[in-house]
């Protein structure tokens, strides 16, 4: 295997004020290409920070990001959201949804801003891929809260990416509708290869992947 994720003494520092925080303090790490590893640390360790690191979403203060072997770290914003767009799809606990919009065209939004082909063929395949093939049309008030993020984890997978980001998936949900999105989730790693990151403060859910890396005060503990 092959790393994917490459990150070298990573240091993120937030300006607020007179105050400098400090949310990574040194951080390097190596996920492989096809790994199932979750993210755990209790709320401030810095575990969202370093989601937002390899999910392109911000910038490191210094220190190095290489995702595929290129050095992200370096790269413009607009760089960066290409290179989200194609390589990672976000899975968030409250789903980001739009509240009057069905679920088809929730899935579609991602291949909008690609400029794909073929978009509702592949929002419904998609969906079909998660067990909502007779949902297809439904808004968000229509569907439970499993439905909702199985609408979210569809349209994370539209565009095909190799990475799946998800920050804290179960967290908006009860036990039954927890245990089959996660299900979901090794069901992508095992069958389908993906590599996938699970942000998380529940050991539960860090028990079921391949790796947990253990967060506190902006640094790698275990």
């Amino acid at each position: 295997m092959s790393a994917v994720i490459e990150i070298k003494d990573v240091k993120k520092i937030y300006q607020m004020g007179d105050i400098q925080v400090s949310a990574l303090d040194g951080v390097s790490l190596e996920i492989q290409q096809g790994e199932m590893v979750a993210i755990i640390g209790p709320s401030g360790s810095g575990k969202s920070t370093l989601m937002n690191v390899i999910g392109c979403l911000d910038t490191p203060t210094s220190g190095t990001y290489r995702l595929d072997g290129m050095d992200v770290s370096a790269m413009s914003d607009d760089q960066q959201a290409a290179i989200r767009n194609k390589k990672i799809g976000f899975v968030f606990q409250q789903f980001n949804l739009l509240p009057r919009t069905p679920a088809i065209d929730q899935v579609e939004l991602p291949m909008v801003y690609a400029g794909a082909a073929d978009r509702t063929k592949r929002a419904r395949a998609a969906l079909y891929a998660v067990g909502l093939g007779d949902r297809v049309h439904h808004r968000p008030n229509e569907l439970s809260g499993g439905q909702q993020q199985r609408v979210a984890i569809a349209r994370a997978l539209v565009n095909n990416p190799s990475i799946i980001l998800a920050d804290e998936p179960t967290g908006n949900l009860d036990s039954k509708s927890g245990v089959e999105i996660m299900n979901i989730f090794k069901s992508l790693n095992r069958d389908q290869g993906l590599t996938v990151i699970l942000v998380t403060h529940d050991a539960n859910i860090a028990a079921q992947t391949q790796r947990a890396i253990r967060m506190s005060d902006g640094q790698i503990v275990a």
